[in-house]
């Protein structure tokens, strides 16, 4: 027989609940990561000649940083889908839902506005076709707010 957990009213009116707590520590976290390998990490590849990437694990990750960044920010969104969260009660919800569609929409959308010349775009020029993975990921967070959607 498995046992339910069932949240306490406390749990659904208190606004920093330890769960949004900690989804707001990984999406921060992980954009925080996307930041810092993009202005420090990486270096710069198109300088004459490229210029190396500090700290050093940091640039031998390579393209892995911004798995670890996006992977970051999507478990922190996805755990911010639970009802013991703001975001994962009520018109949260659909905020987090239509939210994380319309963000992933744009991306793919801007991918195959600027696909011919993506150098201008930060981030977007690091990750050619791995960009609709990116916007495909956000939409499917959006359906784990769909879920929870009553």
């Amino acid at each position: 027989m498995s046992k339910s957990k069932t949240i306490t009213t406390e749990e659904k009116s208190g606004l920093f609940t330890p769960r949004f707590l900690i989804a707001l520590l990984l999406i921060v976290a992980g954009i925080a990561w996307l930041v810092f390998y993009y202005v420090q990490g990486r270096g710069n590849p198109q300088a004459f000649p490229p210029v190396e990437g500090s700290p050093q694990a940091v640039a031998d990750l390579g393209l892995w940083n911004y798995a670890i960044g996006f992977g970051l920010l999507m478990a922190g969104l996805m755990v911010s889908a639970h009802p013991s969260t703001p975001l994962g009660r009520g018109r949260g919800v659909v905020a987090g839902m239509l939210g994380c569609f319309l963000v992933g929409l744009l991306w793919i959308c801007t991918f195959y506005v600027f696909s011919n010349d993506l150098s201008s775009l930060w981030v977007f020029n690091d990750l050619g076709q791995w960009n609709l993975v990116v916007g495909i990921a956000f939409m499917a967070v959006g359906f784990s707010f769909a879920t929870k959607w009553e």
